[in-house]
């Protein structure tokens, strides 16, 4: 009779034992159930920091700009347009007669050599490929012998000016200047029309109104203003 009582108590802890292991097993199973929906939990958590992550990165995209092909055309045309400038802007020291000539010239320099960096960059943060230097070869830009687009010298037309000094100089500068400005100005209204870049926008205005002051500057001084 003890011995069949120790056998039931045995019995009964081994039941209890299994019980336990079961209860352990299940709560083990709960936790593995809370991990997933603690992931499910997160991933419900997530879901809202999942559109917030698209409005940072949308915001990160507006801070930089959207631009379209508008944006890529001025970028890409007034780069080579502003190194022929600053080209031109650079023999004025040696050939200059006028200290008018000279000074026009140096601020050309110094407005737009910033400008095409700037330009570059934009290009290049969109993907697109910075004009190489030697697209500015004048031959590109030659109409016809009718003059260059958007006001562009012609080679001609530059070795011209390289081979002048003096009042010569002078002369012959402002009025290939002005046709310059005059291209570049053309250049920056259709930005302010068609871009979308709205740093690329603002300094197409900046282009339109410094350099059509520097055309009435360069007019007076050919005795045209």
């Amino acid at each position: 009779m003890i011995r069949k009582r120790s056998l039931i108590r045995r019995t009964a802890a081994a039941t209890a034992a299994g019980a336990a292991a079961l209860v352990l097993a299940a709560c083990g199973g709960n936790g593995d159930g809370d991990g997933s929906s603690g992931h499910g939990g997160h991933a419900a958590t997530s879901s809202p920091s999942a559109p917030a992550s698209a409005s940072a990165s949308a915001s990160a995209s507006a801070s930089q700009g959207q631009h379209n092909a508008a944006d890529v055309a001025f970028a890409k045309g007034m780069i080579p347009h502003h190194r022929q400038a600053v080209e031109m802007a650079g023999l004025a020291p040696d050939r200059a007669g006028s200290a008018e000539v000279k000074k026009l010239a140096a601020d050309i320099e110094k407005a737009q050599g910033p400008e095409i960096r700037t330009l570059s960059g934009w290009l290049t943060s969109w993907g697109e490929e910075v004009p190489a230097e030697g697209a500015m070869d004048h031959s590109m830009h030659d109409m016809g012998g009718t003059g260059g687009m958007d006001g562009m010298m012609t080679a001609e037309e530059m070795t011209g000016l390289e081979d002048a000094s003096g009042k010569a100089f002078d002369t012959a500068f402002l009025e290939l200047m002005v046709k310059h400005h005059e291209g570049a100005v053309d250049m920056a209204r259709t930005e302010r029309a068609d871009g979308a870049h709205g740093p690329a926008r603002k300094m197409a205005g900046e282009i339109i109104d410094s350099q059509s002051a520097e055309i009435e500057q360069m007019n007076e001084l050919l005795g045209k203003g």
